[in-house]
């Protein structure tokens, strides 16, 4: 696919015209087992995995353990993020092993379960910038980037607007999936300070502090940044083609983990995240007569 914005012309055509052609330009990007977006998971978390062995035992100094640490576990959402949406394989798929298998294990070094993303962010889809339904609404209040970065250390205290917000929606859903994914959050949450306290205890604080707790905290902010206060700032539009926009990163489209493009996820969850800039190099004509909060031409690739 080229990466020049397609130019054909939709002037004229009715909502179900338009509709219909969105539609088949979308299903060319779906079905596909996407190799890439395999292997992600599965080097990322190996890549961090091997982090400890290797700063412990003095191979690499502990300021490089830092930096790849923190990229890694900035890296670690979206691969779970692709298996909440079924985009790996369906229910019932030969390959379902392996869409929940990469959901779960993904998300290790983010110290967060399957189960309580996957509803949360589903909950999100549906209600998307409604402040009482949509669980991250929460982290998109911010007027700016400042205030949008204190709003998510606010959101690492005890009581947080933010982990209630999680909670209230796992709540009023109510289901027996639900009560699961609290308490599986709970034991994550568990282990993951047991596994600090016990690094700390064997004199491996600094490691623990600077290949865990601290990386961890940066990815979360680096994330909820741009996976959801960019895409939906100002957070106060709701509807199909304008609870979400486009905007430009810092160093193109992939410093912002593909996010430049999540118009076209919201619009189309099962694109996988690899292929969605190509998409909405495709769909930017119908968008455009949709109205969508798109960049201009120049900047949209």
């Amino acid at each position: 696919m080229s990466k020049t914005i397609a130019d054909y012309d939709v002037s004229g055509l009715s909502d179900a015209e338009l509709t219909k052609m969105e539609r088949e330009i979308a299903r060319k990007y779906m079905g596909k087992l996407s190799i890439p977006m395999v292997l992600w998971p599965i080097l990322n978390v190996s890549c961090w995995l091997a982090l400890w062995p290797l700063v412990f035992t003095g191979t690499i100094p502990l300021w490089l353990g830092f930096i790849i640490a923190t990229v890694n576990i900035t890296l670690s959402y979206l691969p779970s993020h692709e298996a909440q949406h079924d985009i790996y394989a369906r229910p019932g798929d030969k390959l379902r092993w392996l869409n929940e298998a990469i959901g779960h294990l993904s998300l290790i070094p983010l110290a967060y379960g399957y189960r309580i993303l996957r509803l949360t962010h589903l909950e999100h889809h549906k209600h998307t910038n409604t402040p009482e339904l949509d669980p991250d609404h929460i982290f998109n209040e911010g007027k700016n980037l400042w205030q949008t970065i204190r709003l998510n250390i606010d959101s690492f205290q005890p009581n947080s607007k933010g982990s209630e917000s999680y909670a209230a929606c796992l709540e009023r859903l109510g289901t027996p999936e639900a009560k699961r994914a609290y308490i599986e959050q709970i034991a994550i949450l568990l282990t993951h300070m047991a596994i600090l306290f016990t690094c700390a205890a064997c004199g491996f604080g600094l490691e623990a502090l600077l290949l865990w707790w601290l990386p961890l905290k940066l990815a979360s902010i680096y994330i909820r940044v741009y996976l959801s206060w960019l895409p939906h700032y100002p957070g106060d539009e709701t509807g199909r083609y304008k609870d979400t926009r486009g905007f430009k990163s810092w160093l193109g489209v992939w410093s912002s983990l593909a996010m430049t493009a999540h118009i076209v996820h919201h619009l189309h969850p099962r694109i996988p995240l690899d292929k969605t800039p190509a998409a909405l190099r495709e769909l930017y004509p119908i968008l455009e007569a949709r109205k969508c909060d798109l960049l201009d031409r120049e900047h949209a690739h």
